[in-house]
């Protein structure tokens, strides 16, 4: 691996251990807003990610979702994202991840999304493939819709202006489902490595998205936002997929932002 990304996974395995024992004790969380959580464990673990890699590399810009980055005027900028999954891991549900990219010059370059509960390590470099483990991954080869499998979040934050319920349930009812973990990053690894078919959705963060936009397009996978445009880590929306869907899911995806549905939501009498 070159310098850039062996750094990062030694860093991320690093800040996934404390992770670890952080999660063993069951720490307390606050507020960050409304619904927005924050525990020790977070800022813990960003301290020491910014610390390794104002060490290795001082003259890279840092941005990282606790406020503790550091801005420079280098054409290189790492995105930090110390603990995706805070409310997964506030509760103790056992799905979260550390997630560390790197931009050069606005090109995605090199990433990591290490998850410690399962001990999988994520590792993708700009032309030269993503990895599990040091092994190879590639995207889904399924061809359909219908048969595949998909996943989304909801934000913490303007839930009751968040739209994405109607996205989910016409993907559910058009595919074979959708799961909704908790933790976006982990969600678009699952796309390169051919867990998932698709991953979408609003609002997220830049240090949300980078490591695991790197492993979905090295993976073989394709990523826009939800009307089909080019991606941005500034955008509102995004959607990665296996590429083979692609084009099916944007239609679909069309037909919704139109306020066209295909499948009719159901009255809540009907469930009773």
């Amino acid at each position: 691996m070159p310098p850039f990304l062996e750094t990062a996974v030694e860093i991320a395995r690093e800040a996934g251990g404390l992770l670890a024992h952080y999660f063993d004790r069951r720490v307390a969380f606050e507020l960050k807003g409304e619904f927005d959580l924050v525990t020790e464990a977070d800022r813990a673990s960003e301290a020491l990610i910014v610390e390794r890699l104002r060490a290795h590399f001082p003259s890279h810009a840092i941005v990282a979702e606790e406020g503790g980055g550091h801005e420079t005027a280098s054409e290189y900028r790492w995105y930090v994202d110390p603990l995706d999954g805070t409310t997964n891991f506030a509760h103790g549900y056992p799905v979260y991840n550390v997630s560390i990219g790197l931009e050069r010059a606005g090109e995605l370059v090199a990433g990591v999304v290490y998850d410690p509960s399962r001990g999988e390590m994520f590792a993708a470099e700009a032309g030269a493939g993503a990895y599990l483990n040091h092994r190879r991954i590639r995207v889904s080869a399924c061809p359909k819709l219908e048969a595949s499998l998909a996943a989304t979040g909801f934000p913490n934050y303007l839930r009751t202006k968040n739209a994405n319920i109607h996205f989910y349930y016409q993907l559910a009812l058009a595919s074979h489902g959708v799961r909704r973990g908790g933790a976006a990053a982990i969600d678009l690894a699952y796309v390169a490595c051919g867990r998932l078919e698709a991953f979408w959705e609003f609002g997220l963060k830049p240090w949300d998205m980078a490591a695991g936009v790197l492993l979905v397009r090295e993976a073989g996978g394709a990523v826009t936002d939800m009307h089909g445009r080019p991606f941005s880590l500034q955008g509102p929306h995004i959607l990665a997929n296996n590429g083979h869907t692609h084009e099916q899911i944007l239609e679909l995806f069309g037909e919704i932002f139109a306020g066209r549905n295909r499948h009719r939501m159901p009255a809540v009498e009907a469930s009773l």
